[in-house]
C-alpha cells in the first residue's frame, strides 16, 4: 500500500484524550474567553463537517457566521431573555439553517439519477429531508468544533420567523437552532446534569 493512501476503514477507536475532549469532559460554554476565531478555523470547521454523511448526500444545511458585533446585536431582539447575555458574548454566533431547495444541487453531488425531480415532485418528504439532515449536520457541527479545540453553545429559545426575516430573506433558508462558539473562559458552574442509562434509553432486539 502506498504511504499516500491510508488504511480504509480506520480500525482503531480514538484514545481517552480524544474522547474525553469530545465527550466526556466537554460541557457546554458558559463564559467565553476574549480570544477570537479566526476565519481560517471557520473554513476549517466546515470542512469536517460537511464530510458527514446525509440522505443521498443533500447536505441541506447552511451555516451563518455572525462575527461582527453590529450583526450579532441584530439578533438581540429575537432571543429569548435567558439567552441574550451569554449568546451576544460569544466570539461567533452560528446560525445553523437549511434550505428547503437543496435539492437543487443533487444533480451536482448525488449519482443516483432524477433524485433531484423526486424530491422536487414532493413537498412534505423534501421538507423532512431538508429539516432531518440539517439537524444532523448541525450535530456534525457541535462535534467538529469540539475536536478543533473549540467551545459550543447550542441555543433554541429563539424567535425563527425574526431570525428568518432580519438574516435569510435573501436566501430562503430556514434557522433550526443556534450555536455559540468559542473558548471557554471557565469551567462551568454547575456539575455536568444527570443522563439516562443504557437500560433506561436504549433497546437491544
Amino acid at each position: 500500500m502506498s504511504e499516500s493512501q491510508p488504511e480504509f476503514p480506520p480500525t482503531a477507536p480514538l484514545d481517552d484524550n480524544a474522547l474525553n475532549q469530545l465527550f466526556r469532559q466537554a460541557r457546554t460554554a458558559t463564559e467565553w474567553a476574549a480570544r477570537p476565531v479566526e476565519r481560517e478555523t471557520l473554513v476549517a470547521l466546515y470542512d469536517l463537517v460537511k464530510l458527514g454523511p446525509t440522505s443521498g448526500n443533500c447536505s441541506p444545511a447552511r451555516f451563518v457566521f455572525l462575527t461582527a458585533d453590529d450583526m450579532k446585536e441584530r439578533l438581540r431582539s429575537a432571543l429569548s431573555a435567558g439567552n441574550v447575555e451569554r449568546c451576544l458574548t460569544a466570539p461567533v454566533i452560528v446560525l445553523v439553517c437549511h434550505d428547503p431547495l437543496f435539492f437543487e444541487h443533487l444533480p451536482r453531488l448525488s449519482r443516483e439519477d432524477n433524485l433531484r425531480n423526486w424530491f422536487a415532485a414532493d413537498v412534505g418528504l423534501s421538507e423532512e429531508t431538508a429539516f432531518r439532515n440539517g439537524s444532523l449536520q448541525g450535530g456534525y457541527l457541535l462535534m467538529a468544533a469540539r475536536a478543533l479545540g473549540l467551545s459550543v453553545a447550542p441555543f433554541s429559545g429563539f424567535d425563527a420567523y425574526s431570525i428568518e426575516d432580519i438574516f435569510l430573506a435573501d436566501t430562503g433558508w430556514r434557522v433550526n437552532f443556534i450555536v455559540g462558539l468559542g473558548y471557554a473562559d471557565a469551567p462551568p458552574r454547575q456539575e455536568r446534569a444527570m443522563r439516562l442509562g443504557f437500560d433506561e434509553a436504549c433497546l437491544v432486539l
